[in-house]
Order: structure tokens, then sequence, then C-alpha cells
């Protein structure tokens, strides 16, 4: 076997990369969009058991989203072509079917893997309040993906644990981080997502996402100058999931997330 992940092989010899250099070829994947590639240089990193860098936090977090995001659109759209066949009893039902199981299958193995990740090492080797909030809401993020194709007992099991993470990393924002800070308005947000298209409770994704809103408003002037765009950015999203929601269009655009 000559493919060895994170590591180089050069004249045919493999050299085990530095952390350093699985950074940079992170980078150099995200920038080829060679995403799965880049899950692969940067657990690497996760995998020595070293807490992670910000950069590298923020590494790991867009390897996956994109690795897993393309499939959940490939899951959507399936979801709706599916649909329109059955409507039509078309005889191709079958293998619009199976192609969605092996979307599916896909889903559930990048899921599973980076909770795993999270359980394991990553909540736990987090050393301040914005590295557990971070990895608390991702692991909260990754169980309600699971909930968006997955029915019975898994769906169940999928929907409290997400609960329970994004409960756990609300109580610790709650105390330690400011009101604007995009770490906890992008946690208020997926959280409120949440309430409204898994746990279907829309009045409390009101109450949760027009909190937050209210409160980085009213601490808006002390904004540090680092975090406005991504702060304000969340904001906007919150402000038009609460618009989406309270007007009660049930088939209007999907609610963001970040």
């Amino acid at each position: 076997q000559r493919r060895v992940h994170g590591d180089q092989i050069f004249g045919g010899e493999v050299m085990a990369l530095s952390r350093e250099e699985n950074v940079f070829m992170s980078k150099i994947t995200e920038q080829t969009e060679r995403f799965e590639d880049m899950i692969e240089y940067i657990k690497k990193i996760v995998n020595s058991e070293a807490e992670l860098t910000v950069e590298e936090r923020n590494l790991l977090s867009v390897a996956y989203k994109n690795s897993v995001g393309s499939r959940r659109s490939a899951w959507r759209a399936l979801s709706s072509i599916e649909q329109k066949e059955e409507a039509k009893g078309g005889a191709r039902l079958p293998l619009i079917r199976e192609y969605k199981k092996r979307v599916e299958g896909e889903l559930a193995k990048f899921c599973n893997e980076i909770i795993k990740l999270l359980d394991e090492r990553l909540v736990k080797n987090a050393k301040n309040a914005e590295g557990k909030v971070f990895f608390l809401k991702m692991k909260g993020d990754y169980f309600r993906y699971i909930c968006e194709f997955a029915t019975g007992d898994t769906h169940a099991k999928s929907s409290q644990s997400a609960l329970e993470a994004y409960k756990a990393a609300s109580d610790i924002a709650a105390s330690e981080l400011k009101t604007t800070d995009p770490i906890r308005l992008g946690l208020a947000l997926n959280f409120s997502v949440f309430y409204y298209e898994v746990i279907n409770e829309p009045p409390k994704a009101c109450a949760l996402a027009k909190q937050a809103f209210d409160e980085a408003i009213a601490d808006i002037e002390h904004l540090e100058e680092d975090k406005y765009k991504d702060s304000t950015t969340i904001m906007q999203l919150i402000r038009d999931n609460l618009t989406l929601w309270t007007s009660e269009m049930g088939d209007g655009p999907e609610e963001g997330d970040h």
C-alpha cells in the first residue's frame, strides 16, 4: 500500500509530516477543494492529542463541513427527486432509493467519525471556554445532520445527543463568552435551527434566537473590531430566520445555519 494519509512519499520512502506541514497541506487541500484529503491531514494533528490552535480548529471545521455539506445537498436533491418519482408511480423508484441509501451511508460515516474525535479527544483537550463551546456546538451540529436523514431509534438517539451537546455548550457560553462572541452567536443560531427543524418547536426556536439577537444588540458597542464581521454576519442570519419563522411560512427557504 503506497498511500499513507498525512504522510508524504518522496522517492518511494514515507516521510512523516510535522505539525506545521500537516497544517500547510490542510490549507493546500482546502484551496484545491480536496476536502476528504484535508480531513486526513488535520486528523493527524487531532490524533497527536495536542490542543488545537484556533487556525487548526477552523481547518478541521472546514474539512468536515464541506465533506458532509456536499452529501447533505445531494441527499436533499435525491429526496426531492424521490417524491416526484413516487407521485407519478415511476418504475425507477428502487434505483433512486438505493442510491439515496448509499449517500446516507457516506453521511453517517463522516458524521460518526467527527463525533468520535470530539468525544474521545477534542472536547477534553480544549483548555479554554471558547474551544469547549466550539467543539460541543460541533458535536450538536453533526448529531443534527444525522437527524436529517435518520429514522426511528437512530433519529431519537441522535436528537437527544444533539440536544445535550447544544445545552452543554450553551451553559458554558452563557457564563464564559460575551453575548457578541461569534462562537456564542453561531451556537444560538444552530441550536435554534435544531429546535425548529428537528424538535419541531418553533416558539422555542424563536425565543432562543430572539434572546441571542437582543443581547448581542444591547452589547454591540463593545464588539471587538476583529470579530465585528463574523458576529454581525451571524446576527443577520439569526434575524433572517426569525423573520421567516414568525411569518409562519412553512414553505419558505431553508433555514440558515453556520
